[in-house]
């Protein structure tokens, strides 16, 4: 034992601790009681406490806490200057006031749809609630990729519709274009190379004379502006685009001297998005259509590709799609593409096929569920 009585502290304990890890510890503490009975006992109670320690708590930010290192060493590293600002826009109206005071382990999936409720109740669309619940969920998952909570919560999505899109049918596209060249030639020269390109707005606004070649006949979108910063296209990645004769002979007609930029102002100063969509507007109401945005001209140019027998991979290189999917919405325009798939089986099975690939045989369910 080494319970002993000193003068001064009276009953000590003098331990001579080996940890595991081979580390060395010298610990002396003065016994509550002040008893042999009660220093031995003391003395137990430590040699259990090193013999079994208990594990220290992590120390676990709040979400207020924890949102500077997310958007400086997350946010910033993997998302673009406009999606930063609105992971930052969304901490600060919609999750700090409900659950900034809680610590990132403690918040719950019933808290989190306590957020969705809220935001519906506000009128709030389901992808609009997805979006704050999504900058919730790589937070806590950031803080459990290091190391800093044990287990995220699972939390779950709103189902979200499908989105409407609207398009331009041929005789609306030439009225469109008709009363555009009336009205001003440079937002007609726009209007043109975005039904022909499927470009975005934010990628044509940021188009400069160094991307086209109107002697190849091409362009490259490489740039993209958004919500004032200056980014690469939606998925990261630049495209070539083929130009048809015409739309080279309205880029030649359109060339001008004011700037690097194709489509600017006329001190070769950046269109802003909202002047743009007034343009678009008023050259809608000098149509008589219905006043549509930028983005149905991209809408317009896959659909008129899709309805002229042009295949869906081909418009998702020419749209950029990241994703398959996106670029199957248009599928519906296509209906030759059933027809024909149908049509196959009117057609007569050569025997050398069924020789050349065997018959057909079903799976084995067994064998499937193993």
């Amino acid at each position: 034992m080494t319970a002993r009585r000193d003068r001064r502290k009276g009953w000590l304990i003098d331990i001579h601790w080996t940890h595991a890890d081979g580390r060395r510890e010298r610990i002396k503490r003065v016994s509550p009681v002040q008893t042999k009975r009660g220093a031995e006992e003391y003395e137990r109670q430590l040699r259990e406490e090193l013999l079994n320690p208990t594990p220290k708590r992590k120390e676990v930010p709040t979400v207020e806490e924890f949102q500077n290192e997310f958007l400086t060493c997350y946010a910033q590293v993997h998302n673009k200057e406009n999606e930063v600002d609105s992971k930052r826009a969304i901490l600060r109206r919609e999750l700090l006031p409900a659950l900034g005071k809680k610590r990132l382990d403690e918040v719950t999936v019933r808290d989190v749809d306590h957020i969705k409720s809220k935001l519906l109740g506000r009128g709030l669309k389901p992808a609009t609630v997805n979006n704050v619940v999504g900058v919730l969920s790589k937070m806590i998952h950031y803080a459990q990729e290091i190391e800093l909570i044990d287990k995220a919560p699972r939390l779950r999505m709103l189902r979200v519709p499908p989105p409407d899109w609207d398009f331009l049918d041929d005789e609306e596209e030439q009225r469109l274009l008709d009363a555009a060249r009336k009205c001003d030639a440079d937002w007609y020269a726009m209007l043109f190379v975005a039904l022909r390109t499927g470009g975005r707005y934010g990628e044509l606004c940021e188009l400069r004379w160094g991307d086209v070649d109107l002697k190849a006949g091409r362009l490259m979108f490489q740039r993209s502006w958004s919500h004032g910063h200056l980014s690469t296209p939606k998925n990261g990645k630049a495209r070539e685009i083929p130009l048809s004769p015409e739309t080279v002979r309205v880029l030649k007609e359109h060339r001008h001297l004011r700037g690097e930029l194709v489509f600017c102002k006329e001190d070769g100063g950046r269109h802003i998005h909202r002047r743009a969509d007034v343009a678009i507007k008023k050259i809608c109401r000098r149509a008589g259509l219905r006043p549509i945005g930028w983005h149905v001209l991209r809408h317009t140019f896959a659909s008129h590709l899709v309805m002229r027998g042009r295949s869906l991979k081909e418009v998702q290189e020419l749209l950029g799609h990241a994703d398959y999917a996106m670029t199957m919405r248009y599928s519906h325009l296509a209906p030759s593409v059933k027809r024909d798939a149908v049509a196959t089986l009117d057609t007569p099975l050569i025997a050398s096929d069924v020789k050349k690939n065997g018959p057909y045989t079903a799976p084995n369910c067994e064998e499937e569920a193993i």
